[in-house]
């Protein structure tokens, strides 16, 4: 890994909900965990640690990234890279919620990026089961939003 992939992938872990994170690629390792006074704790080995405004420690005992909760049936996928809005505007009411049932192009969400919002549109008649985001949560490329069951 190089220093620029060792930097996002700090960026990434800070933004995410995760608490701890270990990642092997080779002989290099990396470790991540939240909690701590000063921020980020990062603990590398078979390589330097990257000099960067995250505290850096040379010794974490073994972590383990944290499993996400099992997802059951089929999902709604975020198509980009934002931030998930589940309404039009702050006092209007959700687009969508649990238990809804949901026709092919009907609004699902929004979701901002650079100030473009987005909507995300059905691409199938399903039933919400679950919303995996909280509105104003930051989402990833191809990050489960929803649970549906598919009709």
């Amino acid at each position: 890994m190089d220093f620029k992939e060792i930097k996002e992938l700090i960026r990434v872990f800070d933004k995410s909900e995760l608490n701890k994170l270990k990642v092997k690629d080779g002989e290099f390792e990396i470790s991540m965990q939240t909690g701590f006074e000063g921020g980020t704790v990062v603990s590398t080995t078979s390589v330097p640690a990257p000099a960067t405004s995250v505290a850096v420690a040379p010794a974490v005992a073994p972590v383990e990234a944290s499993a996400p909760a099992a997802i059951l049936g089929d999902t709604i996928n975020s198509p980009m890279v934002g931030t998930y809005y589940a309404s039009p505007s702050p006092e209007a009411p959700a687009f969508v919620k649990i238990g809804d049932t949901i026709k092919k192009g009907q609004t699902l969400c929004i979701l901002e990026a650079m100030k473009i919002m987005n909507e995300v549109e059905a691409e199938f008649d399903c039933k919400i089961i679950d919303m995996l985001v909280k509105d104003g949560d930051p989402v990833e490329y191809d990050m489960p939003i929803f649970t549906v069951e598919k009709i």
